[in-house]
């Protein structure tokens, strides 16, 4: 597919952002994007350029993000450019941008037992193009505990608990593992593996990412055959 993505890694160290970098531009540049890579967040102070991209894709666990970078990145969302993303480089990011959280779905909390923990990921939703073909498979890594938006459209989940702690005794959950949502006209692709970059690499989670971050890009092209404009969704005020 023709388009550009822009990919921004940076932030802890343990959780490889530059090898995951290299897969995510491996992936858009093998479906033919033009991809441009930067270790700064400085790419989101640049409001205009942020709106001709068809994808943004950040890697960045934890660190700090200004509100006004916040606000660029939504505005460029919400008129259609895509957001996707895994693991803490898109929901461990930027802790204290209540925008940020409410733009991607969800926040980590926690992850209990750390990395090595065994468990499934049950796809919820197999008919889904971003799923279809991709039964349940099982992962040895962190297993993310979300604060997540209801507002969300599950494709896999994780039952928790796994490791026994503090939040046992309020009994099985089903968390999400990969969803999609909206914001505005633009779409949002997120899942939760990824703590080390072999983790991705190959298999059912390299494959959802890929179908993931394609997916995000094709927001503008949606808006645009369905006629939906920015307008419809723009409001007067300040809502963070």
């Amino acid at each position: 597919m023709a388009g550009k993505a822009l990919i921004t890694w940076g932030g802890w160290e343990g959780h490889e952002p530059e090898k995951v970098a290299a897969l995510f531009r491996a992936m858009l540049e093998d479906a033919g994007m033009q991809v441009t890579v930067t270790d700064s967040v400085a790419c989101f102070d640049e409001a205009d350029s942020l709106r001709d991209y068809d994808l943004i894709v950040p890697v960045w666990t934890m660190s700090e993000l200004t509100r006004q970078a916040a606000i660029n990145v939504s505005e460029a969302v919400s008129r259609g450019t895509g957001l996707a993303g895994c693991h803490g480089g898109m929901c461990d990011a930027f802790r204290s941008n209540v925008l940020w959280q409410c733009m991607t779905g969800a926040n980590w909390v926690s992850h209990p037992g750390g990395d090595g923990v065994n468990y499934t990921v049950k796809i919820v939703d197999p008919e889904h193009e971003l799923v279809s073909g991709i039964g349940d498979f099982e992962v040895s890594t962190e297993q993310y505990y979300l604060h997540v938006d209801p507002a969300n459209h599950v494709l896999a989940t994780t039952r928790f608990p796994t490791v026994t702690w503090y939040h046992s005794p309020n009994g099985p959950v089903d968390m999400p593992v990969a969803w999609t949502r909206r914001w505005g006209l633009g779409r949002v692709y997120y899942n939760s593996l990824g703590h080390k970059a072999g983790v991705i690499a190959e298999g059912p989670a390299h494959e959802m990412l890929r179908r993931g971050l394609l997916w995000a890009a094709e927001g503008k092209a949606a808006a645009r055959a369905t006629g939906e404009s920015h307008a419809d969704y723009a409001s007067e005020g300040s809502h963070f």
